[in-house]
């Protein structure tokens, strides 16, 4: 079974790697008594970035897995669809 995000593994891995090392870069900051404000824009940056991998991840799980699911059709798709749902849910309420 390959992911929706298999075609695009390495450059999520890329873009993981690189948000590790901002919240590395933000606890550092905190030790070096850095400025408060520059701290809260680093945290507000991290934040994007894994907004946009979730989306990104989102996006590959819709046209992949199910659009895969639906064209089965059935408890599959259904399943599917209520795990996108969910997932969705969960992104919006974050």
């Amino acid at each position: 079974m390959q992911h929706g995000y298999a075609d695009n593994k390495e450059a999520h891995v890329k873009r993981m790697r690189r948000i590790e090392g901002q919240v590395r870069g933000i606890s550092k900051m905190i030790e070096s008594d850095k400025y408060c404000i520059d701290i809260l824009t680093q945290v507000s940056a991290v934040n994007k970035a894994l907004e946009a991998v979730a989306l990104g991840l989102l996006d590959e799980h819709l046209k992949h897995c199910v659009t895969d699911a639906a064209a089965e059709g059935g408890a599959v798709a259904e399943e599917k669809i209520e795990e996108a749902s969910a997932a969705i849910a969960r992104l919006v309420r974050s």
